[in-house]
């Protein structure tokens, strides 16, 4: 079948990246003609560019450091010229969409009606797709917080030929509003995980996130410190890591936490690429991503590798010292499979 994905494959975000690219490279590895539905939008290409330069805002990022984010983007812009692109068409004007068999929407927060510049948009909904089936795989409602979908939305979800989602945030939107439970999957990068070669540096320990907590920066710096690791700093600036790499690319990005000794994030995808490594891992909560985190160490079975402000400060230096455990490593493995059951019957009509 031809097979376009839907989701935000142009974000210059390490995570959105990947879980486009393996969603689409699990589909295609399935036997399929695999593509990612090319939507563009000026307002969003700006917005998009405006925050890839200025990440930390308020705080503006220095000249040098905005060159740097210059190499970082250009490495994003030439990574998506390698995805498996549809023909383009505008993201407010679907009709234009080149026809598919099966549109699959997601992964990411595709139905987060309260994201900066993709919330609201009647696409990631099903909305004017010329497929004549139309399913969800990991679909997110990310950090939305109201407890119900409004009727108009829900409306467009009970249109769906089948849901799954990744997050107990929203199995619970999808089930208040169709009434029926949808599957629950995991991460696209959980499921087909990246093939990448390590990093081969000098022992280090990654940093992924930022506006991270002073709090959680002290501990990470002395667990560092106490094992004699380097950290780095991947993707955004924060002062108190020994090196800055802003400008690492999407593949970088895998190498580096590939290559590392462990892993502290604020991320969704920080977790899930230091889990699918095998990596040492702790996360401190971020407003934004707090929904998410939650929810997939809870699904893993990984709640442990979430720490607090009020824990002992000894927890993050133990978190970074221990490898994931057998018990994660074997949920994993299990909702893998019942992950690629689900995709293989979503794609043969029978989900």
């Amino acid at each position: 079948m031809r097979v376009g994905v839907l989701t935000f494959h142009r974000c210059i975000n390490y995570g959105s990246y990947w879980q486009a690219r393996c969603l689409v490279e699990a589909i295609a590895a399935r036997g399929h003609d695999a593509v990612l539905l090319d939507h563009h939008s000026c307002e969003v290409t700006s917005r998009e560019w405006r925050y890839a330069f200025q990440p930390l805002t308020p705080q503006r990022s220095s000249r040098a450091d905005v060159a740097q984010y210059g190499r970082k983007l250009r490495k994003f812009l030439d990574a998506f010229r390698a995805l498996p692109l549809s023909a383009p068409f505008d993201l407010d004007a679907p009709e234009a969409m080149p026809p598919v068999d099966l549109a699959v929407i997601g992964s990411d927060e595709v139905l987060n009606l309260s994201h900066p510049w993709y919330g609201g948009k009647p696409v990631f909904w099903g909305e004017g797709i010329a497929a004549p089936r139309v399913v969800t795989y990991a679909a997110s409602f990310g950090n939305y917080a109201a407890d119900f979908v409004e009727p108009q939305w829900a409306e467009r979800l009970r249109d769906l030929d089948a849901i799954s989602v990744r997050d107990d945030n929203s199995f619970g939107l999808v089930e208040g509003a169709t009434g029926s439970e949808p599957a629950m999957v995991l991460d696209p990068v959980l499921l087909n995980p990246p093939k990448v070669e390590a990093a081969k540096e000098a022992p280090y320990l990654l940093v992924y996130g930022h506006h991270i907590p002073d709090w959680f920066a002290t501990r990470v710096t002395e667990a560092a410190r106490a094992r004699g690791l380097r950290t780095i700093s991947v993707g955004y600036r924060n002062d108190w890591a020994d090196e800055q790499r802003l400008d690492a690319g999407p593949q970088e990005f895998a190498a580096l936490v590939a290559g590392s000794e462990a892993v502290a994030t604020t991320y969704f995808h920080g977790c899930c690429f230091a889990l699918v490594n095998g990596k040492p891992l702790v996360c401190a909560p971020s407003d934004y991503r707090w929904t998410k985190v939650r929810d997939l160490t809870a699904l893993l079975g990984a709640e442990r590798h979430l720490t607090f402000e009020d824990r002992d400060p000894a927890d993050v230096a133990t978190l970074l010292a221990e490898p994931v455990s057998q018990a994660v490593q074997a949920r994993i493995a299990d909702l893998r499979a019942q992950s690629s059951a689900w995709l293989d019957a979503a794609l043969a009509g029978r989900a």
